[in-house]
């Protein structure tokens, strides 16, 4: 009878092991044959803004990698929120996926009422990149310098408009930090996103723009834009000769705008690290590399702990700026 009870214990014991390994196995098996059909991420803003920038340039990559088309779908409104419930509410399988911005995950949140939380309801893969905005005007308005900028909004409260990609998004922002400092006041312009925000400052509906370097250098370059200053605390390599709002007068000024990719919660940890090292692969090839630097971005391929531990800083640091700022979205 004891050799039969411990029999039956260690028979017990195996098939609890097989029943713990069954999960991981389904796991591997499931991360091996992904993905198994097209892959969706998610924007959410209009096309033409600089998260679909690189968007883009990794969606290639990874098409050309899994042989499976990775389509980028636009869904901008509420300063990026619509998209990124969309994203949220997705099945956790790895074949959605979304573009976070700065302005999405870190800013909205702390000054709208949002559907989601950005650290609960997701998962951070990676940073793609980083870049400064730059603070634009149309070729009508005069000014070229920020002290011109400011001396003009000072004796024409509210006249000047400015151009942003949604209420509560990193432009809006951006723009609320530079009024608060600098102590004048200009009309907000919101948009479905960047590319819009953008269009409208070519076409001069807009004035003035504080906007991701991505969107707005092609048209800076090409005369339809003129830049006058960056809002990073360094220059950026890409304009080394405009200065930034700090230097320019506006002390303390720093605003920066970033892109990462996110997975919905719960998405299997196995899949996760395969999306990783494709992203990471895809900012390391030389050509997509090249193309954001030269665009005045920098790419970063964190990993998933960096990229989270960075979403919950910024989160914070946003969060006293427009509390001790009193920065509201209308």
């Amino acid at each position: 009878m004891l050799i039969k009870h411990k029999s039956t214990q260690v028979a017990g014991l195996l098939l609890a092991m097989l029943f713990m390994t069954l999960p991981l196995q389904a796991a591997q098996n499931e991360a091996q044959n992904f993905p198994q059909r097209p892959i969706r991420l998610i924007d959410p803003y209009a096309p033409g803004g600089g998260s679909g920038v690189v968007a883009r340039l990794v969606a290639v990559k990874m098409s050309e990698a899994w042989g499976r088309q990775v389509v980028i779908d636009n869904r901008p409104g509420a300063a990026g929120a619509i998209g990124t419930e969309l994203a949220m509410r997705a099945v956790p399988d790895g074949h959605t996926l979304m573009m976070g911005t700065s302005g999405s995950i870190a800013i909205s949140p702390n000054m709208n009422k949002v559907p989601y939380d950005p650290v609960r309801d997701f998962i951070a893969i990676t940073q793609t990149s980083g870049q400064a905005m730059l603070v634009v005007a149309h070729p009508s308005v005069p000014v070229n310098s920020v002290k011109e900028l400011v001396a003009l909004a000072q004796t024409q409260p509210n006249k000047l408009t400015y151009a942003s990609s949604g209420a509560g998004g990193s432009g809006h922002l951006a723009v609320e930090l530079f009024q608060s400092i600098a102590k004048v006041r200009m009309t907000h312009v919101p948009y479905k996103g960047s590319g819009p925000a953008v269009q409208a400052l070519v076409g001069g509906e807009s004035q003035i723009g504080f906007n991701n370097i991505l969107a707005v250098l092609p048209h800076v370059n090409g005369g339809r834009l003129k830049a006058i200053a960056v809002t990073s605390p360094k220059r950026a390599p890409a304009v080394p000769n405009l200065p930034t709002l700090a230097e320019s007068g506006v002390t303390g000024y720093e605003a920066m705008s970033w892109n990462g990719m996110f997975a919905p919660a719960k998405t299997p940890r196995a899949i996760i690290t395969k999306v990783h090292a494709e992203v990471v692969k895809a900012l390391n090839s030389p050509d997509v590399r090249e193309r954001l630097v030269g665009m005045g971005s920098d790419p970063v391929g964190s990993t998933p702990e960096e990229f989270g531990a960075y979403v919950k800083t910024e989160l914070a640091r946003w969060g006293k700026v427009i509390r001790d700022n009193n920065i509201r979205s209308e």
